[in-house]
């Protein structure tokens, strides 16, 4: 269960960042904001799995 959730989860990550890739260069965001749009996006996203994790764990 948990390697299929860990599998899942990287596709989401990879997912997610193509996504955030593709918005810097359409609302033309400045090089030097991206990392943080990257970072922020990142976090929350990893807080989200994590999250989904332990309610599928204790459920």
């Amino acid at each position: 269960m948990i390697s299929i959730f860990i599998i899942l989860a990287i596709l989401i990550l990879y997912n997610i960042n193509r996504m955030t890739t593709a918005l810097c260069l359409q609302k033309e965001i400045a090089e030097e904001k991206q990392p943080k749009v990257f970072r922020t996006i990142n976090v929350l996203i990893t807080i989200l799995l994590i999250s989904s994790y332990v309610d599928i764990l204790f459920n």
